[in-house]
């Protein structure tokens, strides 16, 4: 069970960090995107701590709004 645990954070951790990187490129601040898509920053703050375990949907219209596809926000490595 632990091994669970810690592979969902790990997972979130990193979709997070992607979601971060792909904003700050475009200078978009949290608040901005949040605004843009129709969520509350501090939700964009948690997903991007990997706090929040984000919806497909969800996902999908930050993608958008980054101008990314959505298999770049969770395109990652749980090495």
């Amino acid at each position: 069970m632990k091994t669970k645990i810690r592979l969902k954070k790990k997972i979130l951790k990193n979709v997070g960090l992607r979601l971060k990187n792909f904003r700050t490129l475009r200078g978009i601040s949290q608040e901005n995107l949040a605004f843009q898509v129709g969520l509350d920053r501090t939700y964009i703050g948690a997903i991007e701590q990997g706090l929040r375990s984000p919806s497909l949907y969800c996902l999908f219209i930050i993608a958008n709004a980054l101008d990314v596809a959505i298999k770049d926000l969770v395109d990652i490595d749980i090495d």
